[in-house]
């Protein structure tokens, strides 16, 4: 694809304007790791839920998006429209529990609910488990769509594309920590966001209107009626697709019910518990409701202009689209949005993945009295060495979707232990330990059950099946029986140890009120007064209404049903009302002393 002269213009001015954001905080992330993590706790809601929706949109997002069309049809996305189930849980039930905690990770946590020596290895193991494993997943699958779409644009190969790919975010994100990274992703996200609109509305305007695209995609000779399906048909809907949207709506967004990782990070840095419930709830509405249409109008429009071939990459298609329809400045424009999707991700990701490795492991446990600049110093190196391990893996994927589907495999089975872990004293070390344990051992079952078979010990009558559910379009099978087998080992493990000790529980119910059963703990702290959690189960219901409404009303105005649209619009904006009376009632103010100095959070332990 041809860039001229002012096409290369607007990429190395954002690409300045990066770096120059990297050396303006570069003094204010220096000052301690709160500041270098979360931001000194001072972000209000919109910057906080902004930086969350800004990481979820990367580089990777419109060719999955856009490829689901080209696959299964607009109703494949539910693989991640899903997840708003556990979003909103997150809002009316943890968002407040996260920022009460006055942690900087959600690591840290771990030695405030538990204790003593299995306590230590849970949190060393999760900062490992998340900050390197999970983390350098998530950040190669990034970097494999950013080369995809490098390859389509540009032609550079692979090496070449990982090496610029990270050069170009580590810079701003190693000198500015946190403050630089949620600083871009709010302009990151106004640039991608412009971008994204841009090529849909050119598509929609060289096409004749959303109209005349239905028109024109029912006519290619590949055409299924599907492609316009939101849900199933019900009538034609096989099994297997049956089984998968019912698995999504009840499995898959476990493990995102308690809003850890990045979005824990973003409810750390806000200045009260009402900030972090209505950054959470700006994120899911941002999320679903205003991003994802114009990538689903460009992958149904990819149908008339890209014909499906045999074996073909559906996740190459949106960058063909960027090459057919943009013109001259625009496509400058284009590779820039798509950079800030990447960058986007990429910085919170490093930032994000560092603070495990600092905060919870180099600082608790190995260096835990040092200057203020030589946890900063130590932090920057650990960036860099994220990134590294980031293009490594980024080597080795092929499939964006493949990807994001493993990355659910290995932590479902500990989503229901995490949140439970809150609002039921009973939970314990083992718990987490053996249920995160037994999930990527069953995830990863496809590599080692054919060794077992091998050796005889599995009869080859039972392998076809065995290996069924291992295959990419039975996902939703493993995922049933990956939970299967974490749930019976997280309760086995849970009642087979001990417990936490009643002191440091009554201690964690003090200062986090959870709520939930407690038992004899609530029992003996009478002078907690825990809110009723009706309220949140009515917001929550509300809030899931208001954001699929909103999501179908949108859809149905760019598929040229205005009436349906109108509509579901309506609803949407009811239910929003009383979503956001109640989100913003969640919360009480903070302490003096948390919200300003954290000395807990400052000493690298969660001690009470």
């Amino acid at each position: 694809m041809q860039l001229n002269l002012l096409d290369w213009a607007v990429i190395v001015a954002y690409c300045a304007f990066a770096l120059w954001v990297g050396v303006r905080f570069s003094g204010r992330a220096s000052r301690n790791i709160s500041e270098y993590f979360v931001g000194g706790r001072s972000f209000k809601w919109w910057l906080a839920g902004t930086s969350i929706v800004a990481t979820t949109f990367a580089a990777d997002t419109p060719l999955v998006v856009s490829g689901f069309e080209r696959r299964d049809g607009i109703y494949g996305n539910w693989l991640w429209w899903s997840v708003l189930l556990g979003g909103m849980i997150t809002v009316f039930f943890f968002a407040r529990l996260w920022r009460r905690a006055g942690v900087i990770t959600d690591v840290e946590f771990i030695e405030l609910r538990y204790e003593g020596r299995p306590a230590k290895l849970l949190r060393a193991f999760l900062a490992v488990y998340g900050g390197i494993l999970t983390n350098c997943v998530i950040m190669g699958w990034v970097i494999t769509a950013m080369m995809k779409i490098i390859d389509v644009m540009l032609g550079w190969d692979k090496l070449t594309s990982i090496v610029v790919c990270i050069l170009i975010t580590v810079g701003y994100t190693v000198l500015s920590g946190f403050w630089g990274v949620v600083v871009t992703d709010f302009i990151q996200f106004i640039i991608a966001m412009l971008g994204s609109i841009s090529l849909a509305g050119v598509v929609l305007w060289k096409m004749g209107g959303p109209a005349e695209m239905i028109r024109q995609v029912s006519a290619t000779a590949a055409f299924d009626p599907k492609v316009f399906h939101l849900l199933p048909d019900w009538h034609t809907a096989t099994n297997l697709a049956i089984l998968t949207l019912a698995v999504q709506l009840t499995l898959m967004w476990w493990n995102t019910g308690q809003g850890g990782g990045y979005i824990a990070q973003r409810l750390f840095s806000t200045p009260s518990e009402r900030d972090s419930a209505l950054a959470a709830l700006w994120f899911n509405f941002a999320h679903y409701v205003l991003r994802p249409w114009p990538w689903i109008i460009v992958g149904l429009a990819s149908l008339v202009y890209i014909p499906i071939a045999p074996g073909e990459d559906p996740e190459a298609a949106y960058p063909m689209m960027i090459k057919m329809f943009l013109p001259v400045g625009l496509r400058g424009l284009m590779v820039a949005s798509l950079l800030a999707a990447f960058m986007s991700t990429m910085d919170t990701q490093l930032n994000w993945g560092s603070s495990y490795l600092i905060n919870d492991i180099y600082k608790r446990f190995i260096v835990k009295k040092a200057s203020v600049n030589h946890y900063v110093s130590a932090a920057r190196i650990a960036t860099l060495l994220l990134s590294v391990l980031a293009g490594i893996t980024a080597w080795q994927i092929d499939s964006i979707q493949g990807a994001w589907i493993y990355f659910g495999k290995i932590t479902v089975g500990a989503g229901m232990v995490g949140m439970l872990r809150w609002y039921w004293w009973r939970i314990n070390p083992w718990s987490e330990i053996s249920a995160l344990v037994s999930s990527f051992i069953v995830a990863n079952g496809g590599f080692w059950l054919p060794w077992f078979n091998r050796l005889g010990l599995i009869p080859d009558r039972f392998m076809p099946r065995i290996m069924w559910v291992y295959s990419s379009e039975a996902y939703a099978a493993c995922f049933i029986v990956i939970v299967v087998v974490a749930t019976a080992a997280w309760l086995i493990a849970t009642f087979f140890t001990s417990p936490v000790s009643d002191a440091h529980l009554s201690a964690f119910f003090r200062k986090v009120r959870p709520g939930g059963w407690w038992g004899h703990i609530a029992r003996a702290n009478p002078d907690i007064i825990i809110t009723p959690v009706r309220k949140n189960w009515l917001g929550w219901l509300a809030g899931v209404a208001c954001i699929y409404t909103g999501l179908f009303g949108v859809g149905y105005l760019c598929l040229a049903q205005p009436l349906p649209g109108a509509a579901f619009l309506a609803v949407s904006a009811l239910t929003g009302w009383y979503m956001i009376r109640v989100a913003g009632a969640a919360g009480e103010p903070l302490p003096d002393d948390l919200r300003q100095t954290e000395p807990a959070a400052e000493s690298g332990s969660a001690s009470l």
